[in-house]
């Protein structure tokens, strides 16, 4: 059964915006953030900072990355 896909409002740089990603990737991202002492929207802003076209995409890239290494 595939992965259901939630939509949620973060703020980056002082803007608000919707992501929309599969739950086990925000949950991976809620991991990441209280792993590294921050919340998921500071999380989300690095990742953003590195000026992503997708940022959906880019988060998945992130937390992929962050897995292999670990």
């Amino acid at each position: 059964m595939p992965d259901k896909n939630i939509k949620r409002s973060v703020t980056v740089a002082g803007h608000r915006t919707s992501i929309t990603l599969e739950s086990a990737f925000w949950d991976a991202l809620k991991e990441i953030a209280s792993a590294q002492g921050k919340s998921v929207n500071a999380l989300i802003a690095e990742i953003d900072r590195q000026q992503p076209e997708n940022l959906s995409g880019a988060i998945r890239v992130f937390i992929l990355k962050f897995y292999k290494t670990t």
